[in-house]
């Protein structure tokens, strides 16, 4: 679902009530796990956490005008949902989230190649969350991201 929002708090507030905590209290493990040099921002009509164009000047491949994304988070309609470019990138990373994941959580892992999806937003593995958002610099996302590209 899209919400049309200037900013991450403003995100929030447009969401429907039940959504509303779990959405807030993910932003918050993120904020408090994230890497110093990525930016909270909007993007893509979710909230977003991206390299700034002051770290790297080249942006997003397919539009250098966009800093270059790294995870986003938005409620949708059926699960709320995390966006983890590194996974993505990384199948080192992917192999330790995928293999921490059912210590975390009773439900099962329900993924696709950089969206994990919540449908229990009970259940949503905080901890694991923000272990994952740590993994991470902005320097090691943009190293990764350039070997990516080539």
């Amino acid at each position: 679902m899209t919400y049309i929002a200037d900013t991450p708090e403003d995100y929030i507030k447009k969401l429907p009530e039940k959504r509303k905590a779990a959405i807030s209290k993910l932003r918050q493990v993120i904020l408090d796990h994230l890497p110093k040099g990525f930016q909270e921002t909007m993007s893509y009509g979710m909230i977003g956490y991206v390299v700034p164009h002051k770290l790297y000047p080249r942006g997003y491949h397919t539009n250098p005008d966009l800093p270059l994304p790294f995870i986003n988070i938005a409620s949708q309609k059926n699960h709320i949902a995390l966006y983890h470019n590194g996974i993505y990138a990384d199948d080192s990373l992917l192999k330790w989230f995928t293999s921490e994941y059912p210590k975390h959580t009773k439900y099962k892992l329900d993924m696709g190649r950089i969206c994990i999806r919540f449908k229990k937003i009970d259940d949503i593995p905080y901890d694991l969350i923000g272990d994952l958002v740590s993994k991470m610099t902005p320097k090691q996302w943009i190293k990764l991201y350039k070997s990516t590209l080539k």
